[in-house]
């Protein structure tokens, strides 16, 4: 049996060593990049971190601090299946899990001979670690991704995402980028819609329904993923940014971090006075935001839209994925450097707060 996966968080397994950096993809000619659904927003100031003292010591969601972010567009929904099998056909990608040869897949949906099988986590054994599970085959090697193209497409690394925005030209959001979308026009909730995780007694995400991690109810029609958009959006017009699939973003991760951010356009830790750093050396954790259909507040409330935590970029499982976001033009992601690292405001700009 080959080595478990490795459990840095309740519900993110990590990779064992990977199979090395992926190579990135040619860059395409703007003229042949794939439309994004997308949502601009105008960038302001807004108030990123857990005001309710919910989150866990160890993530690092406090403390509460002002941070102010140029404009942005940012997708509606995370990356799909579809668009995904798109960026495969066009450049011959092979993610980590199909160079690797196997993926965590959560226990009660593998479709895997028992000799595929090749480990459980000790720390979480809802993980199984399945030969030839990837993104074609999310639940393993005897089922496939057909009847999935419009879901959020899973088993990705933060290396593959990397290696799609570049095909695309785009980006992965900063970690402020992504709660400031994720929040949308409201102020210190708790959810993207309020701070009631049901109001009126509707589900408004795809997480957890039942007893974790042995008995799903599917109250609302699914167990694992939902189709992107199969649930209100927030305030912005972006869907599933609490639930269905965890969001590579990316930053470093640093639980320690918020404390020394910068006001302006924070980019993680060893990344405020030059490139983000987005170059995918392993053990270098990067952030996830917005939780997947496996929390449960029993054990794991990181769908609120503070939340965070960390993986090793090589690392995949049938519950991460990713969404992107580009620079709006005319308003360049530049930032003069400020006091200890820091950036201050452009000169030549002014940071709005409309709705643009």
């Amino acid at each position: 049996m080959s080595q478990p996966p490795v459990v840095r968080a309740c519900c993110l397994p990590s990779a064992p060593a990977g199979a090395g950096p992926v190579p990135p993809p040619p860059p395409r000619a703007a003229a042949e990049r794939p439309a994004h659904p997308e949502v601009a927003l105008p960038g302001g100031v807004f108030a990123m971190g857990d005001a309710f003292g919910e989150g866990y010591p160890a993530d690092g969601e406090t403390p509460v601090h002002e941070v102010e972010l140029a404009p942005f567009t940012i997708d509606t929904a995370p990356v799909t299946t579809a668009r995904f099998a798109a960026f495969v056909e066009a450049t011959g990608h092979r993610t980590d899990a199909e160079r690797a040869g196997s993926s965590a897949v959560f226990h009660l949906f593998v479709l895997a001979d028992p000799a595929d099988v090749l480990g459980r986590s000790p720390a979480a054994p809802w993980w199984l670690e399945v030969r030839g599970a990837d993104w074609r085959h999310p639940y393993g090697p005897l089922g496939d991704s057909e009847d999935l193209r419009d879901h959020p497409v899973v088993h990705i690394s933060h290396r593959d995402a990397l290696a799609y925005c570049r095909w695309a030209g785009r980006r992965l959001p900063t970690e402020a980028e992504w709660e400031y979308a994720a929040r949308g026009p409201l102020t210190g909730r708790r959810y993207p819609w309020g701070d009631e995780l049901r109001p009126d007694g509707a589900h408004r995400c795809r997480i957890w329904q039942g007893r974790f991690p042995d008995l799903p109810t599917g109250e609302d029609g699914w167990y694992a993923t939902a189709p992107v958009g199969s649930y209100p959006p927030n305030g912005f017009g972006l869907a599933d940014v609490a639930g269905n699939v965890w969001e590579w973003c990316a930053d470093r991760f640093d639980p320690a971090y918020y404390a020394r951010s910068p006001r302006f356009d924070p980019r993680g830790p060893g990344d405020d006075e030059g490139p983000t750093g987005n170059d995918g050396t392993a053990g270098d954790r990067r952030v996830l935001r917005g939780g997947s259909y496996l929390c449960h507040d029993s054990y794991c409330n990181r769908y609120r839209v503070a939340a965070r935590t960390g993986n090793t970029p090589d690392s995949t499982s049938g519950n991460c994925g990713f969404r992107t976001v580009a620079d709006r033009p005319g308003h360049p992601r530049t930032f003069a450097r400020g006091a200890r690292g820091g950036r201050t405001r452009p000169a030549s700009s002014t940071v709005r707060q409309d709705r643009c």
